[in-house]
């Protein structure tokens, strides 16, 4: 799924007041956290997940393997903190329709 600008821009503007529900610690990313991860965006469509990774190259590393295993897409990714949405069969949020 491929968003469009205007259409992440009301995926931000939803995500603005959530707090991460994920956060990657000292372990890295487990099987158990990208199935906390799965499960949170089957439930919520849009999460945030906290990405403690000193390193950027290591952190993008790992935010490309969220995206790829979850099958979502990044919103955007701030500091630490990387927004993610996956659209789930009841459709909770409604995305603004591309052009």
């Amino acid at each position: 799924m491929n968003l469009t600008t205007k259409q992440k821009q009301h995926l931000k503007g939803l995500a603005h007041d959530l707090k991460p529900v994920v956060m990657l610690g000292s372990n890295g990313l487990t099987e158990g956290v990208l199935a906390e991860i799965d499960g949170a965006l089957t439930h919520h469509e849009l999460i945030k997940v906290k990405v403690a990774a000193s390193d950027r190259a290591l952190k993008d590393a790992i935010v490309d393997a969220i995206v790829r295993e979850t099958q979502a897409v990044k919103v955007q990714l701030i500091g630490h903190v990387l927004v993610l949405f996956r659209q789930s069969e009841e459709m909770k949020i409604a995305v603004p329709k591309a052009k």
